[in-house]
């Protein structure tokens, strides 16, 4: 049951990732500068399978990271695990973003896009997480 709750919590991240970008494609491209399809004005690597698994594996990985940490901490409820879901997304991957973006000089937009989808992502699988 607890490897059925961290694939669901997974998926439901990925999926809103899927949706976050779709809305912010044209600012996301600009801002990070990925190589376009002349033809199709997507991303150069849309084709390219890699990042779609390495994204549903790291959402499997922090949801299951996630889960372990509610259990410890006794965080039972939707309303408990968003909240929780949205502190680590906020208060620890956002600021490593901000980090590395910092200092490779990307523009703040990508940190809000990349930061924001990263937030409500964790406070997705924390809201699922507690669901069942």
């Amino acid at each position: 049951m607890e490897l059925l709750k961290i694939l669901l919590a997974a998926a439901a991240s990925y999926v809103f990732g899927a949706l976050w970008y779709m809305v912010l494609s044209k600012r996301w491209i600009e801002a990070s500068g990925v190589g376009i399809d002349a033809k199709t004005g997507r991303p150069a690597n849309a084709s390219d399978p890699v990042p779609y698994v390495t994204a549903f594996i790291a959402s499997v990985m922090v949801a299951g990271i996630m889960r372990h940490t509610f259990q410890g901490a006794g965080i039972t409820t939707p309303a408990m695990g968003s909240v929780a879901g949205l502190g680590f997304g906020l208060f620890l991957v956002s600021p490593w973003i901000a980090t590395f973006y910092g200092f490779s000089d990307r523009p703040r937009a990508l940190v809000l896009i990349d930061g924001g989808y990263a937030t409500i992502g964790c406070g997705l699988i924390g809201l699922v997480l507690t669901l069942f």
